[in-house]
């Protein structure tokens, strides 16, 4: 039976992560602290999700990259259900795009995995108090991605098709698109990404996490 938060005054944290290894070692830092406990694990988004419900841990600390449900996508589904829900980030992922989209779903801070476990500690305590952790480097990040303009849809299938390698003419043939379309797109596409030519659009949808290589 689950424990309550009514009885318990420490820190009651879930642990979400596909590596068993990531959580083993997690567990073992934050269960020698006299001020946290783990109440529940999970190796996948969906499996967050259903732990949340039962548990009702506190804070949760959530990957992102995860076979199946994402841990944005986890995140988002927790927090519509349970909008005091606190969610910390712990990734390796750090693109422009994996910052944004897993703020823009609700969680209160973001680390990465190399980050110290005195620092990761000391945020899991603030994120629990209710305040908005990001180191300063994620926040420059957060903050340029929230200045740069959007771009649509179909201008995001056109940027992967790009990345691809595929002409115009691919691309609209593919698309279903007039090759005239897609120069539209691609012209619009390399002005909201501030870039000079196709091979830059390619590198800066990578690095800002835009468009994934799988």
């Amino acid at each position: 039976m689950p424990s309550s938060p009514a009885n318990d005054p420490k820190i009651r944290i879930l642990l979400v992560d596909d590596h068993q290894v990531v959580r083993i070692g997690l567990r073992s830092l934050i269960e020698l602290q006299p001020d946290m406990t783990v109440v529940a694990e999970a190796a996948g988004g969906q499996e967050a999700v259903h732990a949340f419900a039962r548990h009702h841990p506190d804070l949760t600390l959530m990957d992102l990259r995860m076979p199946g449900m994402s841990g944005i996508e986890a995140t988002l589904a927790i927090r519509r259900a349970y909008p005091a829900a606190r969610v910390l980030v712990l990734t390796t992922y750090d693109t422009d795009e994996d910052i944004y989209r897993a703020l823009e779903a609700g969680a209160a801070g973001y680390l990465l995995k190399n980050t110290d476990g005195h620092t990761l500690l000391e945020t899991i305590r603030a994120v629990h108090a209710g305040t908005y952790q990001l180191p300063a480097h994620i926040s420059r990040r957060l903050a340029q991605r929230r200045a740069a303009p959007e771009l649509s849809p179909r201008e995001l299938e056109v940027l992967r098709l790009i990345v691809q390698g595929l002409s115009n003419k691919e691309i609209g043939a593919v698309l279903g698109l007039a090759e005239n379309t897609v120069k539209n797109h691609v012209k619009m596409i390399l002005d909201k990404l501030e870039v000079a030519d196709r091979t830059q659009a390619a590198t800066t949808a990578i690095r800002r996490g835009l468009v994934r290589l799988t």
